[in-house]
């Protein structure tokens, strides 16, 4: 029987699995309502595409409203992450839980004409913002020393499976239940997370009223100029918000996976191989690197392994072989999930807790931001000459504004590791 842990003790020192964040009884109900929500958020998002296209007959606003499930992440977590450090952050997941279950539940009628559909969507996306930098602000208080780099591990491993699993079980939902019906799942969704962080999460005053400046009135725009000061005005933190942000840009390989597959005469069997292979690849890299590599050797090998995960990306675009691809796909989902594993812990430790959600949120947003960059940039350069190309300049674009960013004070001093 697992023992329950103290989430103030420092068990930095003690060799442990990965699985040893779920001894801390908070993480489990963080973990588990991350888990539930994304799951249904893959539904979801199977469900509007399937809507949206019986409706309208029309595959661009079915990509569209598809997109809408994403986009609005971008701006939401710049503009909404001081929520997360002006109110108890507990409260903030809870209230964006029940407020998106709430702005859900009208999804589910049948007659919701589309651009009130679209506004909801937004609407919901966006409240889901300060819900993630609460969380991401909690983590370093939930899990202590090592454990955070492990928890960070257990999120991106599961966060890919649910992703997966959601995709294909919201597929085989939809045979049995009508798209509005697997809606009303999602709104459920809401309910049970904001159930589990009420039941499973510690209450905790508001980072607001613990800083040197409390109770300071401040306007919204002066939390959000405080974010960006935050990140951009501490060498370290900056160079850590870049390597998450350049790291993410190799994901852009699955968005050309289908093209990438039917230029090699590949079938669709090697379309889903390719578009697992990152993942699959992130698993494994995410369990070797924080389970058998000392966190001191993780430090300094944080840079190194998102330079690393560009090379493998080259060469399959030379190398016109499927099963080639898969593996070295996998390799640059190793060195990725590494990378940000790492980075993401070493941010969440150096942002002051003050402003650690305005932090968290800007980063967030700018993962997503340089995501959606890559993927359109490798489909101009698919669209102008292959999908190959367009892997390959990905890759190497990334590869070379990283080696530039080794080239500064602040990432020399990241590499040298902790004291």
């Amino acid at each position: 029987m697992s023992q329950e842990r103290e989430p103030g003790v420092d068990h930095a020192a003690r060799p442990a699995r990965v699985s040893a964040v779920f001894g801390v009884a908070e993480f489990r109900a963080l973990w588990g309502a991350e888990a539930v929500s994304v799951l249904g958020d893959q539904f979801a998002r199977v469900a509007f595409s399937v809507l949206v296209f019986e409706r309208t007959d029309s595959a661009a606003l079915s990509a569209m409203v598809y997109a809408l499930t994403f986009l609005p992440a971008l701006l939401g977590g710049a503009l909404l992450g001081w929520v997360a450090d002006r109110y108890p952050r507990r409260r903030v997941m809870i209230v964006s839980d029940l407020g998106r279950m709430l702005l859900a539940l009208p999804m589910v009628w049948p007659g919701l004409p589309l651009p009130v559909l679209c506004a909801l969507i937004i609407a919901t996306v966006l409240l889901g913002s300060p819900h993630t930098a609460a969380q991401g602000a909690l983590l370093p208080e939930v899990l202590r020393g090592d454990l955070l780099e492990r928890g960070y591990a257990v999120r991106q491993i599961t966060g890919q499976t649910a992703q997966v699993a959601g995709f294909a079980t919201g597929g085989a939902v939809l045979v049995v239940l009508a798209p509005h019906a697997t809606l009303a799942i999602n709104a459920a969704t809401f309910g049970i997370s904001a159930l589990v962080v009420r039941l499973g999460v510690r209450r905790r005053p508001s980072p607001a009223g613990t800083g040197s400046d409390a109770g300071t009135p401040r306007s919204w725009t002066g939390d959000i100029a405080e974010g960006a000061r935050t990140v951009f005005g501490d060498p370290q933190l900056r160079t850590l918000a870049l390597i998450v942000w350049l790291a993410g840009c190799f994901i852009a390989p699955e968005g050309l996976a289908v093209s990438y597959a039917a230029e090699l005469g590949a079938g669709p069997l090697a379309v889903g191989l390719l578009m697992a292979a990152i993942p699959a690849g992130s698993v494994v890299g995410a369990l070797v690197f924080t389970r058998w590599v000392p966190r001191r050797v993780r430090e300094r090998a944080t840079l190194p392994l998102a330079i690393a995960a560009g090379p493998p990306l080259g060469v399959s675009a030379l190398v016109p072989s499927v099963g080639v691809a898969i593996v070295l796909w996998s390799v640059t989902g190793a060195c990725v999930a590494a990378a940000l594993v790492q980075a993401q812990a070493s941010f969440v430790r150096r942002a002051p807790v003050t402003a650690r959600g305005r932090a968290t949120g800007l980063a967030a947003a700018g993962l997503i931001g340089a995501q959606g960059l890559a993927l359109l940039a490798g489909g101009l350069v698919a669209q102008r000459w292959s999908s190959a190309a367009g892997v390959a300049a990905v890759g190497t674009a990334a590869v070379l504004l990283l080696v530039g960013l080794l080239a500064t004070a602040p990432a020399r001093e990241l590499s040298r590791g902790s004291p």
